[in-house]
């Protein structure tokens, strides 16, 4: 009887340990900054178009709220209004993976999402982020080994000081398009 409550507890113990040790990504937070638990329910927005660099091997979609797909869908950014507060997005990254058993080209393998490597996200709040023009960013890198999102720091590339204001450099680039460079993809 002592015996299979000894194995019992070592194996409760083991089990929580695990689930201690699996990380939540709703909360994982930039220091002084977004949370990625602003951004809950991200896996469900709508698409807002792809992206592709030549710079980065990565493969990314953008989707967004509620909010700002309806500002999308009403010529924004590129009519030039702002969006309005509320409006989130986020930008999913993958290493590109090569696949050749069903080819949709007859040019050769096509390239679908692989690993997860990156989700970003932006924010809009005039009051919140004043200092960067109403937007507020944070990159989370993923890790599928320890299936774990971290902020990206300076160490990464591209380098992030790890903040709200992570993205805005970048960003400053689109200013005459409230700092938002993806366009609505038309269907």
């Amino acid at each position: 009887m002592k015996k299979q409550i000894l194995i019992g507890s070592v194996t409760l113990s083991v089990l929580v340990a695990l689930a201690l040790a699996a990380q939540n990504k709703y909360s994982v937070k930039v220091p002084d900054g977004l949370a990625f638990s602003e951004f809950r329910g991200y896996e469900d927005w709508k698409v807002v178009a792809p992206s592709q660099t030549d710079a980065e091997n990565v493969m990314r979609v953008i989707v967004a709220n509620p909010v700002a797909m309806k500002a999308y869908r009403e010529g924004i950014p590129a009519n030039g209004k702002p969006f309005p507060d509320g409006s989130k997005m986020a930008k999913i990254e993958w290493e590109p993976r090569k696949i050749t058993a069903a080819p949709f080209s007859a040019k050769g393998p096509d390239t679908v999402p692989g690993p997860l490597t990156e989700v970003e996200f932006m924010e809009k709040d005039s009051k919140r982020f004043a200092d960067t023009k109403g937007w507020g960013y944070a990159a989370f890198k993923y890790d599928a080994a320890s299936d774990a999102f971290t902020p990206v720091t300076l160490t990464d590339k591209p380098p992030q000081k790890n903040d709200a204001k992570c993205g805005a450099a970048c960003h400053n680039l689109a200013a005459k398009r409230d700092y938002v460079f993806t366009e609505y993809a038309r269907r």
